[in-house]
């Protein structure tokens, strides 16, 4: 819920939204438990107009953070789109799975029954699937 801390004295003046430094403009004047709209004209200035918007909801507190990408997604796809990097310069899955994880660790078994074999074969194949339109997924908004 947003609320208005302080409001002009026709209700078309700039209010203050308590806990921010957004000054926002309610058309009637705030009431309890009334609808909000926002009314944004796009032209130049129409970007930062809708940053506004979104800081403004942000900070009515009722929006959850966006859970798109937690710290482990943000790191498998770093991985991901560095093996698909390497796939596409025409590496081999194990100079991939080197680069990814280390010689060291490459050389404790062998290559054909490497737990990081599979996860690099894994990685690229994921990478392909983002190319080729998954990434969309990431952009959208869970609901």
């Amino acid at each position: 819920m947003i609320e208005i801390v302080a409001a002009g004295l026709d209700g078309d003046q700039p209010g203050i939204v308590a806990g921010s430094d957004l000054r926002v403009l309610i058309s009637g004047g705030p009431a309890p438990g009334r609808m909000l709209a926002a009314l944004v004209i796009l032209d130049r200035h129409g970007a930062g107009r809708l940053d506004a918007v979104a800081r403004l909801i942000r900070a009515s507190g009722t929006v959850p953070p966006d859970t798109r990408l937690t710290p482990q997604r943000r790191c498998r796809l770093r991985q991901v789109l560095r093996a698909l990097d390497g796939h596409c310069t025409g590496a081999a899955y194990r100079a991939i799975a080197e680069a990814l994880f280390g010689l060291r660790r490459i050389a404790a078994f062998p290559w054909k029954t490497c737990p990081l074999r599979d996860t690099t074969i894994r990685l690229v194949r994921d990478g392909l699937a983002l190319l080729r339109g998954g990434y969309r997924r990431l952009l959208r908004r869970r609901r």
